[in-house]
Order: C-alpha cells, then sequence, then structure tokens
C-alpha cells in the first residue's frame, strides 16, 4: 500500500472556498483548496472510500484593493459540511501511468448573515457533485521507512493530468444565495482541467521532504437563474510536508486567481469585474494507519491574501480506506 491518502487528496472538496463573488453568493464552485499531500499519487488498484468534514466561517468582505467595504462590514457566516467519497483504480495501465476515477457528494447547513441589521438564517441540505478522473505516472524508487509498521516511501517526480466537473444538482435558493451570501448548492457547472505533481526528496530532514501542488483550471458556465457568469478561476493547492513514519506534517494551502471578469447578462461587473484574488495557508497533517489500510488528515487553514472575497477560516478532517 502506497500513499493512500493521495487519493483522499484527489475528491476532496475544501468546503469554504473563498471567492465571494458578489451576487453569486459567498463560494466558488469547484474543488477549491480540497488537495495538498501527495496529491499527484494514486495507490494500488481497488476501491476506496471515506469522509470528510468541514467547518468553516467567512467575515468582512473586501474589494479589488483590500479594502473592506462598509456596507458588508457585518458579514458573518459559517458552514458544516460533511460528505461521503469514493474513489476507483482499476487494475490496468495507460501509457505507463495508473487511471482512476472518484467523486464526493457534499451536504450540510450554512448560517449567517449579510448584513449587520439582518437576522441570521440557516440553511441545509445536499450540495453539488464533484466527479474525477485522473492519470498518473510515477518517476521515481519505493523505499521502506525506516520506522516499523509505517508505509513504504515513493522517492522521486509523480505527475498526473486529469479533469474535473462540479454538477449542479444541489440545494439552491436563488434569494438566500443573492440576498443572504447562503447557498449549498451554486447552480452552475463548473468544468475543470487539471494538472499536479509531488516531488519528494531523498532523506534531508527526516524521511523525506515532500513538494505536491495542484493546478484546476475553473470553467464557469452561466447560472440560468441569474444570468450571473463567473470569469474563470486559476486555482493551485500546495503543500511542503516532511514524511516521518507514520506521520507526515507541513504547511499547506491554495492561491487563486480569477482571470475574467464576472459578469452578468453579458456585461462586465463594475469596477474591476469581481475578480479574485486568494491566498490561503496554514498547516497540514496526515497520519497513516496501515494494518487497517486507511488514513486520517487534519488541515487547517487561514486568509493571508484577499481582493474581492471575503476573510476566511476554515479547518477540515478526513478520513480513508480501502474496500476492496
Amino acid at each position: 500500500m502506497r500513499n493512500l491518502f493521495g487519493v483522499a487528496a484527489a475528491v476532496l472538496t475544501c468546503g469554504w472556498t473563498t471567492g465571494a463573488l458578489g451576487a453569486e453568493g459567498a463560494t466558488v464552485a469547484g474543488p477549491i483548496g480540497g488537495t495538498d499531500i501527495r496529491s499527484a499519487q494514486l495507490p494500488p488498484p481497488g476501491l476506496y472510500g471515506g469522509m470528510v468534514f468541514v467547518y468553516a466561517t467567512a467575515r468582512e468582505f473586501v474589494d479589488g484593493s483590500g479594502h473592506a467595504i462598509p456596507a458588508l462590514t457585518g458579514l458573518k457566516l459559517a458552514r458544516n459540511l460533511a460528505g461521503p467519497f469514493l474513489f476507483y483504480v482499476p487494475d490496468f495501465q495507460v501509457l505507463g501511468g495508473s487511471v482512476a476515477i472518484g467523486g464526493i457528494v457534499p451536504g450540510g447547513s450554512e448560517c449567517g448573515r449579510l448584513f449587520e441589521a439582518t437576522q441570521q438564517r440557516c440553511v441545509s441540505g445536499i450540495g453539488d457533485p464533484y466527479v474525477e478522473a485522473v492519470w498518473s505516472r510515477f518517476f521515481g524508487t519505493v523505499r521502506p521507512s525506516r520506522y516499523p509498521g509505517a508505509y513504504p516511501i515513493a522517492e522521486g517526480l509523480t505527475i498526473e493530468l486529469g479533469f474535473g466537473a462540479v454538477i449542479p444538482i444541489g440545494k439552491y435558493n436563488v434569494d438566500d444565495a443573492v440576498n443572504r451570501g447562503l447557498s449549498i448548492g451554486n447552480n452552475i457547472w463548473d468544468l475543470a482541467p487539471i494538472v499536479a505533481f509531488t516531488y519528494t526528496t531523498p532523506p534531508i530532514l527526516a524521511e523525506g521532504t515532500e513538494i505536491s501542488a495542484r493546478l484546476y483550471w475553473n470553467n464557469y458556465l452561466t447560472n440560468p437563474a441569474t444570468q450571473y457568469s463567473t470569469g474563470a478561476v486559476l486555482n493551485t493547492d500546495f503543500a511542503v510536508s516532511e514524511h516521518i513514519g507514520r506521520f507526515q506534517v507541513g504547511a499547506a494551502g491554495f492561491y487563486i486567481k480569477q482571470v475574467a471578469d464576472d459578469k452578468q447578462f453579458g456585461v462586465p461587473i463594475p469596477p474591476d469585474g469581481r475578480r479574485a484574488d486568494v491566498l490561503m495557508i496554514g498547516g497540514v497533517l496526515g497520519y497513516d494507519m496501515p494494518e487497517y489500510g486507511a488514513s486520517m488528515k487534519l488541515k487547517i487553514l487561514q486568509t493571508a491574501v484577499i481582493a474581492n472575497s471575503v476573510n476566511s477560516f476554515g479547518v477540515s478532517f478526513g478520513w480513508i480506506k480501502k474496500l476492496q
């Protein structure tokens, strides 16, 4: 069993994705912030399943210059989500690499308000499923851990190509989304090509320093309920971590760069197309349980750089196990 938790990284969604885009509520659709360690690696063939739990808060919408918008200083939102996921790696290779498909269906609740004078409101339900297909190839060697009972370490480079999609069938109410910033579903398709890599060094500090990054090019279709079109977003999830026996610990985060204007009825939203620019950073801790064919992961993120978005804090916990 090699790098089992890389599978979970491929299908987890962070939950509170901080690209607040005005009329479209407080989130950007897609797998933003959901990957970190081992993000390009796949495990041996088999069926894997697990759960992810997310708690996140958002406050204070800022403009394109990073200044708080006075009318939205009373913004306070909170999200509690959980999502089961499945991931399947068939027993064959393509061009020397493995292929896999997976998906997650989130659900939960959001509570809060946009304005100081308004009363808090909550919404709950099932969110938009996210599905993904990937190809991954490893260039390196697998060496044993110096700690008994730990998984072997894949030293070298892994590359990955893939495609993900958010399917807009989750609970969505246009009034809650537009006027309160609350929405479990987003009512828009997100189509995202994916490029990723993971590189693990020989032992330096402990058993090997790992650098992982995953780039998504999120392309959004128009919301038919509002005729609002979110501009394309480039999102890079990243992590720098150290392997220490069953543990993997390090820094993680993601960076969002919106590369096209938001539009409504085909007209760019003034004054700057509401182009989001967000950096969230924090820490990640993974723990493998080879005797159970399972792994766990904890991640904490906080906004560091922000434009046309909300200040956010989030905690996610994930668990994955080989089912067969």
